[in-house]
């Protein structure tokens, strides 16, 4: 197995907010390089980037612990959201009734990959 192949992930399982709101901050850092990721998650107006951002961080460091990549040339290749758990809570409304109120809860999934550097040789 060729190291340049190998993936490394890492994955947030009881995120409090809604998979809607949390796809747009994994969409913005898909493709990136993952320091440049962080760095733009760092100045997102999202509150919940500072959650993605601490998966990205657990990511790096899986990979350069369990795996020894270079985490310079390391990239985001996937960063998609599951749903997970949903809370169910009830308000009280008029006339003795009850209305659900649903608190849902996501799952981050950062897959990284070390980005294959080639060399080519100038012809003269």
């Amino acid at each position: 197995m060729e190291k340049n192949n190998l993936q490394v992930k890492a994955i947030n399982k009881n995120v409090r907010t809604s998979p809607r709101k949390l796809a747009l901050v994994c969409n913005f850092i898909k493709g990136k390089k993952a320091d440049i990721a962080l760095r733009d998650l760092q100045f997102t107006r999202k509150k919940i980037a500072n959650d993605v951002s601490k998966t990205v961080k657990s990511a790096i460091s899986n990979a350069e612990n369990n795996n020894q990549l270079d985490i310079d040339n390391l990239f985001i290749k996937e960063a998609y959201v599951g749903k997970s758990l949903v809370m169910k809570r009830f308000r009280p409304r008029a006339k003795g009734r009850a209305s659900p109120i649903k608190k849902p809860f996501s799952r981050i999934t950062i897959i990284l990959e070390e980005k294959k550097e080639i060399k080519q040789k100038v012809k003269k």
